[in-house]
């Protein structure tokens, strides 16, 4: 029998699966932990917790399946994006990972804008210029930390670090460096126009194959550390956009992905670039040349899920989620918009703070937990509305990430959609992805399409949107939308204040 492992290396716990080729899963287990926020708006990781709960995880997973190391055919990882870690010539990290849902970096981004100008932007960037991503993150290093930045030989996405510390190798891939904005997403390349209008030193950024291509294999101190069997072999793995695609099934340009993680995405496939003037979707590199994604992304998903259950101290999910189906959908007159860490699709403004509009003497505590979910579910909405002018379409939804394990959020899901949604049977979908990489690079499936149809199935109940909630719905979303169109300055103007001087109430005490 044949065993393949995928990592997941997610902003909040990583995940570590084996399964076997015929679509069967052995063991899954992971490990939490969280991000630092050492001022309001920045968040950062110590790359060492990725690689010990990586090391716990597959150690874990090793001991569960009645099978020797040496049975793991090839290993593949799926990564948090944007991410940037930075490494010495001694390939030692020289601070803290800056995250995607950092917002830092609001000086580099308008310089980068500057520099670059809005056309170019559009055109051969293809994103929008947004805090967080690697680029304005490393240009946050060179002004704020010049000494850090002078040490830099290596910037390395999350997942190619854990694989550089499983292979001693320097690698990315095509789809994560597609989305770190110094990526020509044209010419599948690292853009020399942007790194030399920016005065940055191309030789810093790795090498890129494709996620299905081996990108080295297990050493011998790494197999010391995991229990793995050394030689094992290791591909690249992809940006976890692109790998929970796959790990849904999808492999076609008629079915889109809605993940509710720690962040929220709304992915569409497509086989030709998807240029938007207007600057609010993302369009990275797919899972094989000549297909790409384009996407819209929200920061706070099941990030804003976890901050209402923390403040309301709700610990039992399953007695909660009960709680909040008694609910009636519009959760009693009450709106939360869910800009926690300022927001990306539609509105690209990372100084942004959440609300809730509608409070009243009735607002209790399931009130508001529903009214959180309906406010992710309404950005997330946005985001579909996004790519749908750009004349992307799908005949087919499946639902997946943390929300997917609600059977009452992905019914507000399907109303406020208006689809069908189906979600897989397996919940780590990112996890399953990388192991079809893993069986690709390894020659047991021909391509990423047979992997799909090996290992991904879909459970019998699918969520049809109910039409009365539905038109309910519609007119909620319409005042959410409203809200924004009134009130985002305001919420701009709160944030900024907060945001500024964190020392300065020291100073009057």
């Amino acid at each position: 029998m044949t065993y393949l492992m995928g990592i997941d290396l997610g902003t909040s716990s990583l995940k570590v699966l084996v399964a076997t080729t015929d679509g069967r899963v052995l063991v899954s287990v992971s490990e939490a932990y969280s991000f630092d926020t050492p001022f309001n708006g920045y968040a950062e990781q110590n790359p060492e917790i990725w690689w010990i709960a990586c090391r716990n995880c597959i150690r874990k997973a090793l001991s569960q399946i009645s099978t020797p190391a040496s049975s793991i055919r090839s290993i593949g990882f799926s990564g948090q994006m944007h991410g940037l870690v930075t490494l010495d010539a001694s390939h030692q990290v020289i601070r803290p990972a800056i995250l995607h849902c950092d917002g830092r970096s609001v000086e580099q981004v308008e310089s980068i804008k500057s520099k670059l100008g809005r056309d170019f932007i559009a055109e051969q960037i293809l994103n929008p210029v947004y805090t967080g991503f690697l680029l304005p993150s490393l240009l946050w290093i060179r002004d704020r930390e010049p000494s850090h930045y002078e040490k830099i030989r290596y910037c390395l996405l999350p997942k190619d670090y854990l694989r550089f510390r499983l292979t001693g190798e320097v690698r990315s891939d095509y789809s994560d460096a597609s989305a770190t904005l110094a990526y020509d997403i044209r010419n599948n390349c690292w853009s020399d126009a942007v790194l030399s209008a920016l005065g940055i030193d191309p030789s810093i950024f790795p090498e890129c194959v494709a996620l299905d291509e081996p990108a080295g294999v297990v050493s011998r101190s790494a197999a010391d550390d995991t229990g793995l069997f050394p030689g094992t072999l290791v591909v690249a793995g992809g940006a976890d956009q692109v790998m929970q695609s796959i790990g849904n099934g999808v492999s076609d340009t008629a079915t889109a992905t809605i993940n509710i993680g720690t962040s929220g995405q709304v992915c569409f496939q497509s086989d030709h670039v998807i240029c938007n003037p207007r600057l609010n979707t993302n369009t990275f590199c797919g899972f094989e040349p000549g297909r790409w994604i384009t996407m819209g992304a929200i920061m706070s998903a099941g990030l804003s899920f976890k901050w209402i259950t923390k403040v309301l101290g709700a610990s039992d999910y399953r007695t909660f989620d009960e709680e909040i189906d008694r609910v009636r959908p519009g959760s009693g007159g009450l709106l939360f918009q869910p800009y926690l860490n300022g927001e990306r699709t539609p509105h690209v403004n990372p100084n942004l703070s959440a609300a809730f509009l509608g409070l009243n003497l009735n607002t209790g505590r399931p009130e508001m937990a529903r009214a959180v979910l309906e406010g992710v579910t309404y950005a997330l909405n946005e985001c579909i509305d996004a790519c749908r002018s750009l004349g992307l379409s799908a005949d087919r939804y499946v639902a997946s990430g943390g929300g997917s394990q609600s059977p009452v959020w992905l019914q507000i899901q399907a109303d406020i959609f208006g689809v069908p949604l189906q979600v897989a049977k397996i919940q780590e979908q990112a996890a399953i992805g990388a192991a079809i990489a893993a069986g690709v690079g390894a020659s047991v499936f021909a391509d990423i399409e047979e992997g799909c149809k090996s290992l991904v199935f879909y459970q019998d109940t699918v969520y049809y949107p109910d039409s009365r909630r539905h038109a309910q719905y519609k007119e909620y979303y319409s005042l959410y939308k409203e809200a924004y169109s009134a009130g985002g300055e305001v919420l701009q103007k709160i944030t900024e204040l907060g945001r500024s001087r964190p020392d300065a109430w020291d100073e009057t005490r």
